[in-house]
């Protein structure tokens, strides 16, 4: 991890709302904020600890994980630029829920509570939008609460495949995921994650090699996503 204090919002490529309605309030000074960079593999934030920055991700792709009994994870969301990490702190929360490694180089900016909460409790524009980022974020853990539950192996396989082609705007993507961490966003077992995707391949829905993958028939891949 290395950290960078002589930066400026206005300098940054990604000009996030945080930096946007700072600045409709004349209070961009007031943000102070600081890059910090993690190499891959790093952990940006740790389940269960103390929640003192909103931190932004400006470059890179995260996994947003919680751990469970048995050293076993279930992967949340993956991040990427523009997403944000720590929000739930202006709602009470003091500790992060869950964790967020690194799954290649990162780049964030970290902005101090204090200057969050100052701006969401001040405007009103700025405090929707972070309940909508909050609510879409419960939401999305609810469906995969429901997914986890009733849904069969394969189905979670095609619901993580779909995700991930949406995550990444093409219906062809490399993995930015091993074949373990897949399963962890499938909350199954390695092995499982394998033989799922060695059926897909066998039936031409989907076709891989090494880490590309590529969707071949997305309406088959949504229909087996849903079956329980």
């Amino acid at each position: 991890m290395r950290i960078e204090k002589s930066v400026k919002c206005i300098d940054c490529p990604l000009k996030c709302d945080i930096y946007l309605t700072a600045r409709e309030m004349g209070m961009e000074e007031f943000l102070e904020p600081a890059y910090v960079y993690y190499k891959k593999y790093e952990t940006i934030c740790r389940q269960g600890s103390k929640i003192k920055n909103a931190t932004i991700l400006i470059q890179g792709n995260a996994k947003m994980f919680v751990s469970g009994h048995c050293s076993r994870n279930i992967i949340l969301n993956i991040l990427i630029p523009s997403n944000y990490i720590g929000l739930i702190s202006v709602y009470g929360l003091p500790d992060y829920p869950y964790s967020v490694s690194a799954l290649e180089d990162c780049h964030t900016c970290q902005i101090d509570n204090e200057a969050l909460e100052q701006i969401y409790l001040k405007n009103e524009h700025f405090m929707k939008l972070l309940n909508h980022a909050f609510g879409s974020s419960v939401a999305n853990i609810m469906d995969k609460l429901i997914s986890l539950n009733q849904k069969q192996i394969r189905g979670r396989v095609a619901e993580s495949l779909l995700y991930l082609s949406r995550l990444y705007d093409s219906n062809s993507f490399k993995l930015s995921i091993t074949r373990r961490e897949l399963g962890e966003l499938s909350a199954i077992s390695e092995e499982n994650t394998v033989r799922a995707l060695t059926e897909l391949r066998n039936e031409e829905i989907i076709s891989i090699d090494g880490r590309n993958i590529v969707l071949k028939d997305t309406d088959t891949l949504a229909r087996i996503s849903m079956n329980c």
